[in-house]
């Protein structure tokens, strides 16, 4: 996370703060960052609003696709030709390039092809993977560790 931006970030969540009863949820790629310093840091930005709204950090370890990839079965349902040998070598919510993992699995020419498209093509493409998968994921069942810290924050919430 960059420096310059964090005062309009925190005017932003004290935005939040000061309108309506409300709860943020931000969910974002932990990417390549540091786990504990990148949490510090949206803490940080949080703990400069007055007032704070309520707000949980939900990342997905390294990406979004590992909550795809916690769930491989949806991943065949979306993709019946998706190669097994790339999925199931697949560490849950490890930092391997998660999204080119996904694409070497179900995307033709693996993520070299995708790459070559440009960045965004890889953007589209990861999006028909949302609309792709998501209707067939099983909640209950979802072996990302990540995905199921987003859902107990969820749960918690609604309680």
């Amino acid at each position: 996370m960059r420096d310059h931006g964090k005062s309009q970030r925190a005017k932003t969540f004290a935005g939040y703060g000061d309108s309506f009863p409300c709860v943020v949820i931000l969910v974002c790629d932990l990417d390549n960052n540091d786990l504990s310093t990148f949490v510090g840091q949206l803490n940080g930005i949080l703990n400069a609003c007055d007032p704070k709204p309520v707000t949980r950090f939900c990342l997905a370890i390294e990406e979004g696709e590992a909550w795809f990839l916690g769930d491989i079965p949806a991943i065949k349902m979306a993709y019946p030709k998706a190669v097994d040998a790339v999925l199931n070598s697949y560490e849950n919510d490890s930092i391997c390039g998660t999204w080119e993992t996904l694409a070497n699995a179900v995307y033709p020419g693996g993520s070299r092809a995708l790459v070559a498209k440009g960045w965004q093509a890889a953007g589209a493409e990861k999006s028909t993977w949302a609309e792709k998968i998501t209707p067939y994921m099983d909640v209950a069942k979802n072996a990302s560790l990540s995905f199921n810290e987003f859902k107990v924050e969820l749960e918690a919430l609604a309680k």
